[in-house]
């Protein structure tokens, strides 16, 4: 990922008359003319770089060009770095699943839940199983309950065609 060339205005081709000059080497910090404000630059052999276009006037900032965008650059990856992947672990049963089965299942969303990733539980209903919606409700609204204490519910039970589904997000993501 590069940063833009033009995301920054530079030297010349900044068009605001008078900006606001900061930098750690500028004795002369305010708001000054841009003719000014290049030739201080210029003396100290660095660029004018308007960091904020958007204020009244533009601030431009004495410094290294180049530096700059190595150094913008770097922090981009270290918070790319620092991103939380939220990873979705699927749960599926069926309409009819016993206590035993509902137990195993139940285990691995607890498991799935302490490691900090979402969990996805569904029913699907096969041919004319479709009957027992209610059933399938039931299933997941007992499973979220179960699961109270390790996650919360981030949606309800939904009907998506032959699948109801219910999502349950952690509610302390442990790190790795």
């Amino acid at each position: 990922m590069r940063v833009k060339e033009d995301e920054h205005r530079i030297n010349q081709n900044i068009r605001a008359p008078f900006v606001r000059l900061v930098g750690e080497n500028v004795s002369n910090q305010g708001i000054v003319s841009l003719r000014e404000a290049l030739d201080i630059a210029e003396g100290l052999a660095l660029d004018l770089v308007e960091i904020s276009p958007k204020a009244e006037p533009p601030v431009c900032k004495v410094i290294d060009y180049q530096k700059f965008l190595y150094q913008q650059k770097k922090k981009q990856k270290e918070m790319q770095g620092n991103a939380q992947k939220v990873v979705l672990k699927e749960i599926r049963f069926g309409p009819n699943t016993d206590e035993h089965d509902y137990n195993f299942k139940l285990k691995h969303a607890i498991g799935f839940l302490e490691e900090g990733n979402k969990v996805k539980a569904f029913v699907f209903f096969k041919g004319r199983s479709i009957i027992y919606k209610e059933q399938g409700e039931i299933l997941l609204l007992k499973l979220a309950q179960d699961l109270e204490e390790y996650g919360k519910i981030d949606q309800l039970p939904k009907l998506e065609g032959k699948k109801m589904q219910i999502i349950i997000s952690p509610k302390v993501a442990k790190k790795k």
